[in-house]
C-alpha cells in the first residue's frame, strides 16, 4: 500500500552546542502525551497509518496465532522457601499475568495467593517483586502499573490471604528486605510534583524503615546523601536477619560504597558502619556465617572474585576465598554449608559447588549450551531451585540436593514444537578493528545441512555491562518456526568478560559496539547463513540506540528493523527520569569531549536525507518512564520528513506498557505479531503456508 505519513509540525528551534549549530524542529514531541493534546493527536495519527499498514501483512495473522500456540504452555517460577512454605509463581499459559502460589511443605496442595489478573481489566497491572519474611508469615510484594518504574508496595497476612492495611509509596530501584517479621527496608524517592512524575529527573533517593501496621508518614529514615543527591540506595538483609547491608551508587556502573547494620542495636538510630568507602568496584552480598559477610566483587579482579570479612575484628580486612578465573563469576550463594557459584563462560552457564574453604568438590552439570539462573537460599538449607533454558528449550525449574549434588525437576514445560529439530552454534567473528566477538546463531538442523540461505533476524544490545545468554523467546520461535533465522551477538560494551569488554564499548569507545553489530550482518551474508537482501535487526532501549546507529551508518547492509523503545536522542537523553544515570556509558552532553562523540553518532541526528533507509518500525509505549517516548517519536518524526527511500517508516506506540517489564501476555502476542510479520515482509521471509 502507499503510505501517507501524517504531517507533523515542524518548529524553528535551534541551539549553539560548542560552536555547532544544532536544529531540533521536535522538541515539542518530548512533551508527555497524557497532559499535551497536540502530542496525544500526533501519536493517534501514527499509530492510525502503522496499523492500517501492518493489518494489510499476510504474515501478521500467521505470526499472532504461533505466537499464542507457542506461549500458551505451563510456566513457574522459582520457588522460595520461607519457615516450612514454599512461594512460587505459575502461569497457566495464557494468563496476562502470572498467579503468586504457595505450599506448605515441598509437595503440600498449591493454594492461591495473588492473581494480578483481577488488579486491572486490560491486565496490565502487574506483580513486580515479592518476597516473604523470613518465617513465612507475610508476604512482602510491589505492584507495577502500566508498565511504570514507580512502585507500590503491599503486605499479604499468608494463613489468611488477606492484605494488611499497609501501603508504601513512590518506591523505584528498591530491594525488599524484611527486617525480622515486624517491618522492612525499602528504597523511595520524594513524591514527584504534580505532572511530572513520568519524566522528571529523579534525585534525593533514600532508604526507610516502614513498621508494620504503622502509616507511610511514619515511615524512619534509615540512609540517605542529601549531600549527594544523585545517589542510590539498596538494602539487603542478611539470611539469618542479623546484619542490613547498604550499597550506594551514582548511576549505572557497579562502583558502590558499603555500609553494614548490625540490626541487633538498632533502636531510635540505625548504626552505620563502612566497609567501602569509596564507590569503585562492585560488591555483591552473597550472605553472612555469623560475624563473616561474604561478597562477590571486582575489586582487582575485573571478571569478579569471592572475598569475606569477619565484623567481629574491628580493623578486618577482606580475605579473598576464590580468585579470579577466565570465566566471569556471576554470582555465589552459600547453600547448607557449601558455596554455588554461577560463571558465564563465553555467554553461557556452567556452575560449581564448592566448600567454605573455597575449594572445589564438584561441578554441576547443566542440560547444554544455555543459562541457568536461581540458586538461591541460604546457610543451613538442603536445597536450592534453578531454572535452565536455552534458545530451543523453555526453562524448566530444578531441585538441587546439596549434599549428594543431585537435581531433579521440579517444574517441566510440555512443549509445542519439536526442540531437536533446531542446531545451536556459537560462532566467532572478527570486528572491524580484528577483536573476535562471540554470536550465537540458532536455525533448523535442515537447513543448516542444505546449506541454505534463510533471511535472519540478528539481535543485539552492547552496553552497561549486561551480558546476554541464551534464552527462551515464543516469538523467536515463531520466527524459526516460520523458517527464518535467530542470531545474536556478544557485543563490545556488555558484560559477558568483564569490566575490559564493558570498557571497549563505551563512552569513547561507542562506535566499537556499532562496528562489533555491522560485522556479525556482514559475517552472516557472507558466511551463507543469510541472503544478502534478508537481514533483519532489532534492538531494545540501549539495543534501540544501537539499530538507529547502525542503520544511519550503514543502510545499505540491512533490509529491516525494529528499534524499540530506544534512546534516539544522545543530546538530551540525561534530562528525563532516570537517563541521568546513563552518563556512565554515554559521556555527559554538556562536556564538549563527550558531545562530540555523541554527536557523532546519535540516531535523531544523523539522519540522512536522499538515501534509501531500510524499512524500518518503531516500536515505545506511552508510559516508558525509564526511556521516555519522545526520544521514538522525534526520531521517527525525522525519519518520515526525510527524503530516506519508500520503504515504510513506521512508529508503533502501545498504550498502558511501559519499557517492557510487567506487560500483559495479550500485549506481548499482538507486538510480537506486527514485528515479525513487518521484519518478516521486507526480509523475504517465506511463511510455511506458502
Amino acid at each position: 500500500m502507499k503510505l501517507r505519513y501524517p504531517d507533523t509540525r515542524r518548529e524553528p528551534l535551534v541551539e549553539d552546542h560548542f560552536g555547532e549549530t544544532i536544529a531540533d524542529p521536535y522538541r515539542w514531541l518530548e512533551n508527555d502525551v497524557r497532559g499535551d493534546k497536540d502530542v496525544a493527536a500526533w501519536v493517534e495519527a501514527q499509530n492510525a497509518v502503522t496499523r492500517q499498514y501492518l493489518d494489510t501483512l499476510p504474515q501478521r495473522a500467521w505470526f499472532a496465532q504461533h505466537i499464542r500456540e507457542l506461549i500458551n504452555y505451563e510456566r513457574f517460577g522459582l520457588p522460595t522457601k520461607a519457615g516450612s512454605r514454599y512461594f512460587y509463581t505459575r502461569n497457566s499459559g495464557l494468563q496476562n499475568q502470572a498467579q503468586l502460589f504457595v505450599r506448605d511443605g515441598l509437595h503440600g496442595t498449591p493454594r492461591l495467593l495473588l492473581d494480578p489478573n483481577t488488579w486491572a481489566q486490560d491486565g496490565a497491572t502487574a506483580l513486580d517483586g515479592w518476597k516473604p519474611s523470613d518465617d513465612g508469615k507475610h508476604l512482602l510484594f510491589s505492584v507495577q502499573d502500566g508498565g511504570s518504574d514507580w512502585r507500590v508496595l503491599h503486605v499479604l497476612d499468608v494463613a489468611t490471604g488477606q492484605r494488611l492495611p499497609d501501603e508504601v509509596k513512590w518506591a523505584k530501584f528498591s530491594g525488599l528486605a524484611w527486617v525480622g517479621d515486624e517491618g522492612f527496608l525499602y528504597s523511595r524517592f520524594p513524591a514527584p510534583a504534580e505532572g511530572t512524575a513520568f519524566q522528571g529527573r529523579n534525585y534525593d533517593h533514600a532508604i526507610y524503615y516502614h513498621r508494620l501496621g504503622t502509616a507511610q508518614d511514619k515511615d524512619q529514615l534509615v540512609f540517605a546523601t542529601p549531600d549527594a543527591r544523585e545517589m542510590n540506595h539498596s538494602a539487603d538483609v542478611t539470611p539469618d536477619g542479623r546484619y542490613a547491608v547498604i550499597t550506594s551508587s551514582t548511576g549505572t556502573d557497579a562502583r558502590m560504597q558499603v555500609r553494614v547494620i548490625d540490626l541487633a542495636h538498632r533502636g531510635k538510630r540505625w548504626p552505620l558502619r563502612t566497609l567501602v568507602p569509596e564507590a569503585v568496584n562492585d560488591w555483591k552480598l552473597v550472605a553472612n556465617t555469623g560475624t563473616r559477610l561474604w561478597f562477590v566483587t571486582n575489586r582487582q579482579a575485573p571478571r569478579y572474585k569471592l572475598v569475606s570479612i569477619d565484623l567481629a575484628k574491628a580493623d578486618a580486612l577482606f580475605v579473598q576465598v576464590v580468585g579470579e578465573r577466565d570465566e566471569l563469576l556471576e554470582r555465589a550463594t552459600i547453600i547448607g554449608n557449601q558455596l554455588v557459584l554461577n560463571y558465564l563462560k563465553d555467554a553461557a552457564s556452567h556452575a560449581e559447588i564448592i566448600g567454605l574453604d573455597g575449594k572445589s568438590l564438584r561441578e554441576l552439570t547443566l542440560a547444554g549450551l544455555g543459562t541457568a539462573s536461581g540458586f538461591d537460599g541460604k546457610p543451613g538449607d538442603p536445597e536450592t531451585f534453578y531454572s535452565f533454558s536455552s534458545f530451543n528449550r523453555p526453562a524448566s525449574v530444578y531441585r538441587l540436593d546439596i549434599a549428594t549434588g543431585k537435581s531433579e525437576v521440579f517444574a517441566s514445560p510440555a512443549l509445542k514444537f519439536d526442540p531437536d529439530k533446531y542446531l545451536i552454534e556459537q560462532r566467532f567473528y572478527a570486528s572491524k578493528d580484528g577483536t573476535k566477538i562471540p554470536m550465537f546463531v540458532v536455525r533448523s538442523k535442515a537447513a543448516a545441512q542444505a546449506g541454505k540461505a534463510q533471511p535472519t533476524l540478528l539481535y543485539g544490545y552492547g552496553g552497561f555491562d549486561v551480558s546476554l545468554t541464551p534464552g527462551f523467546s515464543a516469538v523467536r520461535m515463531a520466527w524459526l518456526e516460520a523458517g527464518g533465522v535467530f542470531a545474536m551477538a556478544n557485543l563490545r560494551g556488555g558484560g559477558e568478560y568483564g569490566k575490559a569488554w564493558h570498557d571497549a564499548g563505551r563512552l569513547a569507545n561507542k562506535q566499537n559496539v556499532f562496528d562489533d553489530f555491522i560485522a556479525a550482518g556482514e559475517y552472516l551474508i557472507a558466511s551463507g547463513i543469510t541472503p544478502k537482501a534478508g537481514l533483519a535487526i532489532q534492538g531494545g532501549s540501549n539495543g534501540g540506540l544501537l539499530i538507529g546507529a547502525v542503520v544511519n551508518q550503514r543502510p545499505d547492509l540491512f533490509a529491516a528493523g525494529n528499534a524499540a523503545v530506544g534512546v534516539m536522542d544522545m543530546l538530551r537523553f540525561d534530562r528525563f527520569t532516570a537517563g541521568r544515570y546513563w552518563v556512565d556509558d554515554y559521556g555527559y552532553p554538556e562536556k564538549e569531549a563527550d558531545y562530540r562523540v555523541l554527536r557523532k553518532y546519535s540516531p535523531y541526528h544523523n539522519i540522512r536525507s536522499g538515501v534509501d533507509y531500510p524499512a524500518l518500525l518503531v516500536t515505545t509505549a506511552d508510559t516508558d518512564d525509564r526511556v521516555v517516548p519522545g526520544h521514538s517519536f522525534k526520531y521517527t518524526a525525522a525519519l518520515q520528513h526525510a527524503e530516506a527511500g519508500a520503504k515504510p517508516h513506521l512508529i508503533r506506540i502501545e498504550t498502558r506498557a511501559g519499557h517492557g517489564s510487567g506487560k500483559p501476555t495479550d500485549k506481548v502476542i499482538d507486538e510480537g505479531a506486527d514485528v515479525l510479520a513487518f521484519l518478516g515482509q521486507w526480509s523475504g521471509l517465506k511463511m510455511p503456508a506458502e
